[in-house]
């Protein structure tokens, strides 16, 4: 297959997730499409390095992640995670029962979202990841830490934050 053969496949496959991927890290849909663009031109770019590894989906996550990281430069600290309440795998954090499937409130989702933008980077990556559904593995290889390291880090991560929204009801 030609390469441009293969990139279009491979945006005609991945292109709602890289849009997710672009509304997690910025709220602002210009510097979303330019997020955007700029994950195309890196999967472009890059397409040459894939070495099959792992899965073109999971590769195609870790340029997205990385983008959207280096996108707002020095500013990536501050960077704000954008949840909406219409995300099917938002209960992946604040429900490990799986037995509600109820959105959250309004209101619960405003603390959860002041919660997360609290997050170290590193967490907020991990975070975004797990609400697109991901498997540990699928994580571990984005992110490139340990499977084991990312399950600790999310445990942590979600006990902290049921932690901190049980206390603020």
């Amino acid at each position: 297959m030609k390469k441009e053969e293969l990139f279009n496949t491979i945006v005609d496959a991945n292109q709602n997730r890289i849009r997710r991927i672009c509304a997690y890290y910025n709220e602002n849909e210009n510097d979303q499409q330019d997020m955007f663009q700029e994950i195309l031109i890196n999967i472009w770019k890059s397409l040459d390095n894939f070495k099959n590894k792992s899965s073109i989906n999971t590769w195609v996550y870790r340029v997205a992640v990385n983008t959207a990281l280096s996108f707002n430069g020095k500013s990536y600290k501050y960077m704000r995670l954008i949840v909406t309440a219409d995300m099917e795998n938002l209960n992946v954090i604040t429900d490990d029962s799986g037995k509600e499937k109820k959105l959250l409130e309004e209101q619960q989702l405003e603390q959860l979202q002041n919660e997360l933008n609290i997050l170290s980077v590193i967490d907020k990556a991990l975070v975004s990841l797990m609400l697109e559904g991901l498997s540990m593995k699928e994580i571990s290889d984005i992110i490139g830490i340990t499977e084991a390291n990312v399950k600790v880090k999310i445990h942590r991560i979600k006990d902290a934050l049921k932690s901190k929204l049980n206390t603020k009801r």
